[in-house]
């Protein structure tokens, strides 16, 4: 009896020393194809939002640190860009690069469904508007609806005034990416409440305080502004007057900048003899 249990047990410990190997390398093949699954999404998601290449209609296959890439683009410079950039992913060690350039490409039709880099991008519009809407004296972004479709900007809400909703209008549409904006924004029937008054109350006052706050919202008022070229412009704040200073292109942006400048909560005035053109 004592033998026969003993053979069992044997017979076990081999069957189990056996199936171990086996087992370790079914969870590395699982934890492999996860692997190549992340890589190829992040590629792909990359494309997805490129501008060049969104339209594009490339497929991309990860194996082992592989990434093959068919399809088609309509010039070489996009076939080297989808090459880079699964190059640049984490892990990806080479790239089979069978995409066919053909000049005469066209994407196909799309359909009323956006793209997910059309969404990512209305998303980033319809942010990019809320945000100097929210800073602006005369907009309060958080009673203003924005809706981005494809590039097209729609105002709902109410504004105090036709100034408010005029300035509303013109900082949508000197968003990046913006298409056309309908400005559906009603006048005079926003009543404000005993706290937006003394919200405004408080951020007229401009302290000393404020402004690195102030410079920041200026500073990011550019950044979302196409027609301004923010990175050249330097932005100083001080008791809330804000100083600009930086060469421009023309006196159109000059005067956009100053415009921006001016309508961001708590500044009391604009100093703009730094800025150049």
């Amino acid at each position: 009896m004592y033998m026969q249990c003993r053979n069992y047990l044997l017979a076990a410990a081999i069957a189990l020393t056996m199936a171990a190997p086996v087992g370790a390398m079914a969870a590395e093949a699982v934890s492999q194809n996860v692997t190549d699954a992340r890589q190829e999404a992040q590629i792909w998601t990359t494309y997805a939002l490129s501008p060049y290449l969104r339209a594009s209609t490339i497929n991309v296959a990860v194996q082992d640190g592989k990434a093959t890439l068919t399809g088609y683009v309509a010039e070489d410079v996009n076939k080297e860009l989808a090459r880079e950039i699964a190059m640049g992913v984490t892990g990806i060690r080479e790239v089979d690069n069978r995409i066919i350039v053909q000049s005469d490409y066209s994407p196909p039709e799309s359909n009323s469904t956006r793209g997910y880099g059309d969404v990512i991008d209305d998303a980033n519009i319809t942010t990019s508007i809320k945000s100097k809407l929210l800073w602006s004296r005369h907009a309060d972004g958080l009673a203003t609806s924005v809706v981005t479709e494809r590039g097209k900007v729609t105002l709902r809400g109410d504004a105090d005034n036709m100034t408010a909703k005029n300035l509303a209008g013109r900082l949508a549409v000197n968003t990046p990416g913006v298409v056309s904006v309908d400005n559906q924004l009603v006048v005079g029937n926003a009543k404000p409440t005993a706290v937006d008054v003394a919200k405004d109350t408080a951020a007229e006052a401009g302290s000393d305080i404020a402004d690195s706050w102030i410079t920041t919202k200026v500073k990011s008022t550019f950044l979302y502004s196409s027609n301004v070229a923010g990175s050249n412009i330097t932005v100083n704040t001080s008791k809330g007057v804000v100083t600009l200073s930086g060469k421009l292109s023309s006196g159109a942006e000059r005067a956009l900048a100053v415009e921006l400048a001016q309508n961001v909560r708590g500044v009391k005035g604009v100093k703009s003899k730094g800025l150049t053109f």
